[in-house]
């Protein structure tokens, strides 16, 4: 189940947690260009989580049987919808590229990943970009003491409009673990489901395809694709309920 903070030390270290990554990210939005491969935007992760005391929670992952994951981030590009693992492909210009990262400092657990543009990217791909970051944040307002689980999903749902919904991957849980209880699908029907209550943690990942939501694994057992070859798009941020409301613990002001 969800972690549930009971302490404002205990929320304190998430928002540690959080504040690292969202830094983090912020250094590998700024790294982002033509030329750039995925392995160089992994070493450049791995030194500054180093560099913050904290350790990259991905590294290694082994859920499952699956091989152990070997990066610090998720590096997808195009096509391609979550755990793409970074190599030597370098960036072009006109592609679009998802980052996800976890960090783990002091025992708590932040996750994080945004979609962006390569250069000079068509309108269609902008769109299908802010359309996902759009639901994100509208997921996170429904996240209020009181207020159903399924407020949460309807509202990432309601904002795809033409856009593929993907079903078989969504938010969770997160603290102490990566991935905890509950799974947030993003779609569903208002007023249902668990209940929020103040001191949930949790990791809401909206993700839109330009074409049909269907995917695939690959070869590698980690990168997951769209199997019609259609661009994807994928925001997260970790968010705690307190009684006032959300709290964005992964968000760089």
């Amino acid at each position: 189940m969800s972690v549930e903070l009971k302490s404002a030390v205990e929320l304190e270290g998430m928002r540690q947690s959080g504040r690292i990554n969202a830094q983090i990210r912020r250094l590998l939005w700024d790294a982002i260009r033509p030329g750039v491969t995925g392995l160089e935007l992994d070493q450049l992760a791995k030194k500054a989580i180093k560099e913050h005391g904290a350790e990259p929670t991905f590294l290694g992952y082994a859920p499952m049987g699956k091989p152990p994951y070997p990066g610090a981030i998720c590096y997808s590009v195009n096509e391609e919808l979550v755990h793409g693992i970074p190599g030597g492909r370098a960036l072009q210009e006109g592609d679009i590229v998802t980052i996800d990262l976890g960090v783990t400092y002091k025992g708590w657990v932040s996750d994080a990943a945004f979609t962006a543009v390569v250069g000079d990217v068509g309108d269609e791909a902008r769109a299908l970009i802010e359309t996902t970051r759009r639901a994100l944040w509208a997921g996170i307002e429904e996240m209020k003491p009181g207020n159903r689980l399924g407020d949460v999903s309807h509202a990432i749902g309601a904002k795809a409009g033409t856009y593929g919904i993907v079903t078989g991957y969504g938010g969770h849980g997160v603290g102490r673990k990566m991935h905890m209880e509950p799974h947030v699908p993003n779609y569903g029907r208002a007023g249902t489901g668990l209940r929020l209550q103040a001191g949930m943690v949790l990791a809401l990942e909206p993700m839109f395809s330009m074409g049909a939501p269907a995917t695939e694994e690959t070869d590698d057992d980690w990168t997951v694709v769209m199997c019609d070859g259609s661009l994807s798009a994928h925001w997260e941020e970790t968010v705690a309920i307190t009684a006032n409301g959300p709290e964005v613990l992964t968000r760089l002001d």
